[in-house]
């Protein structure tokens, strides 16, 4: 920052913001520490700026297209219609004579005082390319802009808040990133190369292998700030000859830890960012290098414009990974921060598009709904750092021998086993000190009202545990004891043996099931004696087996018996044979295995070579092989043997 009397008056100008920014903070601190509710909905607030004409342009024949109405709104005129305009309302509107204070203390000092209360803050500056974003952002050393303004008073805030005395200490670190064609860059370490955007567990957004740089002055800021911003990327075009190339964010996380029981711990991130513009190529000229990163720009600029319509119809799914801009931006745009943008917007007529453009995306960024709350956790290994010299000789472990007795009263403290054994240790260490010292019922005096609470409660579920298995105890010795007369009673003791190791046996064979005619049950029911056999087929062997063997017989297709009375068997050849020689097509067709066309055959060959003389000339018929031939033997012969033994019956 410049010297001079301009510098110190606005370092006077600062300071005094910064006492009423302290004060409100002390204050909304407060409010929040007394109140246990989730904090209500914040809505994304959107300032415009309106920037000047470049080198004083303005005139009669380029009238400005927008012009401010109040505070609050301004219209622009419809391309359309040009008797009408377009009227637009937003939380704040900058007109052209507005000053980087006037920006700064309206709408982004307010939200300082969330990063006390561990909650998350984001300023975002939008608008197309030549509008002013950077300038707003981080402005000159004459007019400074919203960043070297915001870490002033907010280092001013965590050194008051932080001094001793106070029940906080707070520390501040800085990191500095750019997304550059889709490559997320660390400005404080360019040699890192591209880093990756995760999630943790929490839903919180974090960038492992990002610096971070501690600071506690603005002195510390601008040694590591001002070097890290010569690293981001610039170039020149016809609309700026130092247009960014590149996503900027300045990340400032405020760490705050409890000097005092119960030793918490708070965590406020805030997120200074400064969008690359929109541009136009066809006024921009670009080509080559700066045309591609031009369609990264519009590219990720357009995915956010998705999320924040996909936020505004109440999409189910919200884009945001399919950008790293959107990505990094989770928490900004309907996360947990109180979010605040910029749109920055020219005056001239040559920008009207790129005006209205960046008007209506204001417009529905105003609609998003942030959810902020407190980052807050307990740190118990803080609460063992921060104990006395006295506390430790008291916890060490070898505290004073107590004098060990049978009839020394112990405290309840003593049935806690399920508690950590550390911790255990101590309690009990306590105890026996005070015991020796003479203490009668006053261990849990000292303790703070809600451990102690804690505790007893834990001592009450232990006694009603060691009750419960007390009385299931005397129930089962009781039943043993009845059990133990039931059998000397009896005059059959038992005796409890040991398990023996377990005996493999060989698998009991399958019980099968047996499907045969009524006429067989019937005449097996009459002649107990005679033997009923079965054929019975299981994958590619079949079994022969009869109804009373244990054992079946199983033999290969390729070695086939029938093992029945050669009384039947020569029935049922004859049977065939019959067939063959007197039967008709029709009747030849009720055998198995012999369809319209082999039945033809036979009866055929039979007018020309004169009847068979046995059932195996039946593979001298043409069509017919020796394989069909004994498929054919194997489903007719024991079926009509069986049917004659029924007819019989």
């Amino acid at each position: 920052m410049a010297a001079g009397g301009s510098t110190q008056q606005r370092r006077r100008e600062m300071a005094a913001a910064s006492a009423a920014a302290i004060s409100g903070a002390g204050r909304c601190r407060l409010s929040k520490i007394g109140a246990t509710r989730r904090p209500p909905p914040a809505r994304v607030r959107v300032a415009v700026r309106l920037r000047p004409f470049v080198d004083g342009t303005a005139g009669a024949s380029d009238p400005p297209c927008v012009r401010g109405m109040d505070s609050c709104s301004l219209e622009i005129a419809n391309w359309r219609n040009h008797q009408e305009t377009l009227k637009y309302q937003f939380d704040a509107f900058y007109g052209e004579r507005s000053t980087q204070q006037d920006i700064y203390a309206g709408s982004v000092q307010p939200i300082l005082r969330h990063l006390l209360e561990g909650q998350n803050a984001s300023v975002l500056a939008y608008g197309p390319t030549g509008a002013g974003k950077t300038h707003t952002m981080l402005g000159s050393p004459e007019q400074p802009g919203v960043i070297p303004r915001a870490l002033m008073d907010l280092l001013q805030l965590t050194r008051e808040e932080g001094a001793e005395g106070r029940p906080w200490a707070l520390s501040v670190t800085m990191s500095y990133l750019e997304i550059y064609q889709e490559k997320v860059l660390d400005l404080l370490d360019p040699a890192s190369g591209d880093l990756v955007i995760r999630e943790d567990c929490r839903g919180n957004i974090l960038i492992p292998g990002l610096s971070q740089k501690p600071i506690s002055s603005f002195a510390d800021f601008e040694r590591h700030f001002l070097p890290a911003s010569r690293n981001r990327t610039v170039g020149a075009t016809r609309l700026n000859q130092r247009s960014s190339r590149s996503h900027a964010v300045l990340l400032v996380k405020v760490d705050q830890r409890e000097r005092l029981a119960p030793f918490r711990q708070r965590e406020g991130k805030l997120y200074l960012i400064d969008l690359a513009g929109s541009e136009d190529n066809r006024r921009t000229g670009n080509k080559g290098l700066r045309l591609k990163e031009s369609g990264a720009i519009n590219t990720s600029l357009f995915v956010l414009g998705k999320v924040v319509d996909a936020l505004n119809q109440g999409l189910p799914r919200v884009p945001y990974r399919d950008s790293k801009l959107t990505r990094l931006l989770q928490d900004s745009l309907g996360g947990s921060a109180h979010s605040i943008l910029i749109a920055n917007i020219a005056p001239e007529r040559r920008f009207y598009l790129d005006t209205v453009s960046a008007l209506n995306f204001a417009a529905r960024s105003k609609e998003v709904i942030n959810r902020p709350f407190t980052n807050e956790s307990l740190q118990p290994h803080e609460a063992k750092r921060a104990r006395g010299p006295e506390e430790e000789e008291i916890g060490s472990p070898e505290p004073m021998a107590a004098p060990a007795s049978a009839s020394q009263k112990l405290s309840p403290l003593q049935k806690l086993s399920s508690m950590d054994p550390a911790m255990l240790e101590r309690l009990l260490s306590l105890d026996r000190l005070l015991a020796s010292q003479g203490s009668q019922g006053a261990p849990l005096l000292s303790t703070p009202k809600r451990e102690r609470m804690v505790l007893m409660k834990t001592v009450e579920e232990k006694d009603l545990e060691i009750e419960r298995l007390k009385t299931k105890q005397k129930e089962l010795e009781a039943k043993m004891l009845a059990q133990k007369a039931e059998e000397k009673e009896n005059h059959c003791p038992t005796m409890l043996r040991p398990l023996s190791h377990r005996t493999v046996t060989g698998a009991k064979p399958l019980k099968k099931a047996v499907v045969m005619p009524l006429q067989l049950i019937q005449e097996q029911a009459a002649s107990p004696n005679a033997e009923i056999h079965i054929l019975k087929n299981k994958g590619r062997k079949r079994k022969l087996e009869s109804l009373d063997a244990l054992e079946p017989e199983e033999k290969a297709e390729d070695c086939w018996e029938l093992q029945i009375s050669p009384e039947l068997l020569a029935h049922g050849r004859q049977k065939i044979l019959d067939l063959l020689n007197e039967g008709s097509a029709r009747d030849l067709r009720s055998l198995q295995r012999i369809g319209p066309k082999k039945a033809q055959l036979i009866v055929g060959w039979r007018e020309l070579h004169g009847p068979f003389s046995q059932v195996e000339d039946l593979e001298r018929v043409e069509g017919i092989t020796g394989k069909q031939m004994e498929s054919f033997l194997k489903a007719n012969i024991l079926g009509l043997a069986a049917g004659q033994r029924c007819g019989a019956s």
